[in-house]
């Protein structure tokens, strides 16, 4: 007689699959889906579609896709077919679905500055957990509008900033401030945002910290004691144009 053995089945490996959002050329869109190959090796499947012809650089970056930074992992390009694949050995599957990264997808290596796609991967990825705030105008100066606060998964936040009134090529400081906007005199800055684009209308900024270092999450923004001011112009802060309050306020 012959003992024939069945080897058990696992299942399909383990994966997860992000979105890539279009940057500078419109119409581009794709997904990146890390799978663990083994406990010590990830495969890391980019797909694009819209792009124009040629081969497009990839990489996986530290921090935020708003934020910007360096590239830790240089990924095999995306070719003519919309695809790339790479295995990844300097980390594992578990630590690269928890990473404070994004992946970006450029449009040549002599162009780049132009971003065909990207998107965040891991702790930085959106979830449906989120907060909009009125800013409402101030005096004559017919700006007005929204900041939207959004938890990562990591807790940290993603502050958007959406102004209508605003002026195409102008820049427009914003800030959150400690107290209310009934504060006397107004309440100390905590934290510089992102300069708001006249153009669009629109800043982002990714919050992990006060300016003095303190760690905040998006939790302690729902209670925190303070507003947010727009000005005028860099050069004239005494100007504010649009303000609201956040948080317990």
């Amino acid at each position: 007689m012959i003992a024939v053995g069945c080897k058990k089945d696992d299942g399909p490996a383990p994966k997860t699959t992000y979105s890539l959002k279009v940057k500078d050329i419109l119409g581009v869109t794709g997904t990146v889906t890390f799978t663990q190959t083994t406990s010590t090796t990830t495969t890391i499947d980019i797909s694009v579609t819209n792009a124009p012809s040629g081969i497009h650089p990839a990489s996986l970056c530290i921090n935020s896709a708003v934020e910007d930074g360096p590239a830790v992992i240089l990924l095999n390009p995306v070719d003519a077919t919309g695809k790339s694949s790479t295995i990844i050995t300097t980390m594992n599957y578990t630590q690269l679905i928890a990473y404070d990264g994004y992946i970006k997808v450029i449009k040549s290596s002599n162009e780049p500055n132009v971003i065909l796609a990207r998107g965040d991967i891991g702790g930085n990825v959106i979830t449906t957990t989120n907060k909009t705030y009125t800013l409402s105008s101030i005096g004559a100066f017919g700006v007005s509008g929204t900041a939207l606060f959004e938890k990562r998964v990591n807790g940290t936040t993603l502050v958007t900033v959406s102004l209508t009134g605003t002026i195409t090529g102008e820049v427009y400081p914003a800030s959150i401030n400690l107290g209310s906007i009934a504060s006397v005199g107004g309440g100390p800055v905590v934290l510089l945002l992102n300069n708001v684009d006249g153009t669009t209308g629109k800043s982002y900024t990714n919050i992990q910290k006060l300016d003095s270092g303190i760690d905040i999450t998006y939790d302690n923004w729902l209670v925190y004691d303070g507003y947010i001011n727009i000005y005028q112009t860099p050069v004239n802060l005494a100007n504010i144009i649009c303000h609201g309050n956040i948080g317990s306020n």
